[in-house]
């Protein structure tokens, strides 16, 4: 059966929309039209314009497309949801956020301490490893995907998390670098292993762990997070499987892998990145290097 039964509202979050597009404007008018008020402010390079409108346009793939309704379907398409919204996008948002806009949040006197604190990279890769786990135990799992504001809660809080992680990693500001060439490596080694547990445990599960992609009732209350009641009240529905014709075994262990590789694939570039920059950077900024002294004979 096609998901078009769900209706325009449910396929394409109209309502989410406009507000990925306002926050857009709000960006666009105070990276630019305010920034004379910032100390230090260079304005907006091209590179941080593609990343913020990458990102933007990202987020609504998975938070506001079909993907979003398919992930409350299909296991599988939860977990590249998860992949992307956590491993992918809050990246190309630390760095397409200008250091001064950083600056001005982090310097308060509050949020300095518990940025300073959530961002040391053993804390901030174990708080947000620690979150993403806890959510993929069944017994949790199925009660915040049935719930509208422990989801919407748990996914702030694991995006926020996520950002935390990534930031020492990959932000630009000269007085936040607290990870060397070196260090930076080991961090994205600890980083896929932290997430391997939980990976597992999925992939290699001999029956499904979640209720809410198994159980007909269930899966019907969590449906109701991206479909409105009143439609869902129309529809004579009995189950996920009338819409994938992948087991639901099958379909929980094709989830865990894809998280997997999607991880392996994102920090495989960005070890890639760091490496060839730290390998410049130890040659003295030039681009080859000579395996013999100059007055070799």
């Amino acid at each position: 059966m096609s998901i078009d039964i769900f209706g325009f509202r449910a396929l394409w979050s109209p309502y989410y929309l406009m507000v990925l597009i306002c926050i857009t404007i709000g960006y666009f008018l105070f990276a630019t039209k305010y920034r004379h008020r910032a100390i230090g402010n260079t304005g907006l390079t091209n590179r941080q314009v593609v990343y913020f409108l990458l990102a933007m346009l990202l987020l609504y793939v998975v938070k506001g497309s079909p993907v979003d309704l398919m992930s409350h379907i299909m296991f599988s398409a939860h977990m590249t949801q998860m992949a992307v919204l956590y491993l992918v996008i809050p990246p190309l948002f630390i760095v397409a956020i200008p250091n001064w806009i950083w600056r001005m949040w982090i310097d308060r006197k509050v949020s300095k301490v518990i940025f300073s604190f959530f961002t040391k990279p053993l804390i901030a890769l174990l708080v947000f490893n620690s979150f993403f786990s806890l959510y993929h135990l069944p017994l949790i799992f199925d009660v915040v995907k049935t719930n509208i504001w422990l989801h919407a809660a748990y996914t702030m809080i694991l995006f926020i998390t996520a950002v935390m992680m990534w930031f020492p990693l990959v932000n630009k500001l000269p007085e936040r670098q607290s990870l060397s060439g070196v260090k930076k490596i080991a961090y994205i080694f600890g980083s896929g292993i932290l997430m391997t547990p939980a990976c597992a445990l999925i992939i290699f599960a001999n029956a499904p762990m979640y209720s809410t992609f198994s159980n007909p009732e269930l899966w019907a209350n969590a449906m109701r997070l991206c479909v409105p009641s009143s439609m869902l009240a129309g529809l004579n529905l009995s189950g996920p499987e009338m819409f994938s014709g992948l087991p639901a075994l099958q379909d929980q262990q094709l989830g865990g892998i894809l998280m997997k590789i999607i991880q392996e694939i994102v920090l495989g570039y960005v070890l890639g990145v760091i490496f060839f920059a730290w390998a410049k950077k130890e040659n003295g900024g030039g681009t080859k290097i000579d395996p013999l002294p100059s007055d070799y004979r």
